[in-house]
């Protein structure tokens, strides 16, 4: 059975560059799951389409975010990286990632992912 498992730092300082990992398990990243997508939800709104990774390593950002956003893969550790930069308290949320057996762009509704992890909240303050 596949799961994503995402990691965080908990608590990052304003622009400092957040680092966060999501990590599979139960099958290679770069097979089964066709693209795994990075989704946040800040407290009190909905979902919010972050980025995409393809398995041919091609990767997809919201235009809104794409200038401080980079998303890497590590396949020897089967680990996803997004890494956000100059954060803001705007950015606190709770950070998911997300599976799926095709690329999935702008899309957030979760029934429409193969896998989702668990999330991993965010708080930005110094």
């Amino acid at each position: 059975q596949v799961q994503l498992q995402e990691a965080g730092p908990g608590l990052v300082k304003p622009w400092q560059t957040l680092s966060l990992t999501c990590t599979v398990f139960g099958d290679s990243i770069t097979s089964f799951i066709h693209s795994c997508t990075w989704i946040s939800q800040p407290p009190g709104k909905g979902l919010e389409w972050m980025g995409a990774i393809a398995t041919s390593g091609s990767t997809y950002y919201a235009p809104h975010l794409k200038s401080r956003t980079s998303s890497f893969r590590d396949t020897s550790k089967n680990q996803l990286t997004l890494q956000l930069r100059s954060v803001t308290p705007e950015d606190a949320a709770v950070y998911y990632c997300a599976g799926a057996t095709k690329l999935l762009l702008g899309v957030t509704e979760a029934t429409t992912y193969d896998y989702w992890g668990q999330g991993t909240q965010v708080t930005v303050s110094s």
